[in-house]
């Protein structure tokens, strides 16, 4: 199953929608520290519902150690960014990848993108580009629902679905 990684999350309520999907779809969860919130944040708590139990969640002190365990399991880095010209479509996925997504104001930073083995996006129609007006990004919860989806359809029902 493809994991599912946040990168220094700071608003629960998007953690709290992402860890409801992993929850339904069975993929870990990683949160990458330190975190905007505490994970007993109400907030966080409430978006989750009363999923919790069913989340494979794995928190990781800093980059450094998500990088270390990363390393040890095996699996592609694919990086998701509204600056990749490379859409989430056009990309064959692995049931070992890490799906790896940045905070919500400001993305990932542009080395942790480039140890990516893959870059995408998720186009859209009104993107901002060089300073024009547009939109900048989707929401974080979306963003890893969209993608998600589409690396489980590809991988198809053996990657752990119980239908």
């Amino acid at each position: 199953m493809p994991r599912v990684v946040l990168y220094q999350p700071q608003i629960p309520p998007n953690t709290g929608n992402v860890a409801r999907t992993c929850a339904a779809t069975g993929c870990e969860l990683h949160l990458i520290e330190p975190l905007g919130f505490t994970i007993s944040d109400r907030h966080l708590r409430r978006a989750g519902l009363d999923y919790w139990p069913w989340v494979s969640l794995h928190r990781h002190g800093d980059l450094e150690r998500f990088q270390a365990e990363r390393r040890r399991r095996g699996g592609r880095l694919v990086a998701l960014s509204s600056q990749s010209e490379a859409s989430y479509t056009d990309f064959r996925f692995h049931p070992d990848d890490w799906l790896l997504f940045g905070r919500e104001t400001d993305g990932l930073p542009n080395d942790l993108q480039a140890s990516a083995e893959a870059r995408l996006t998720i186009p859209m129609a009104c993107r901002a580009r060089d300073g024009q007006g547009g939109v900048r990004s989707l929401n974080l919860s979306v963003s890893v629902g969209i993608v998600l989806f589409e690396a489980l359809r590809q991988i198809g029902p053996a990657a752990g679905s119980d239908s």
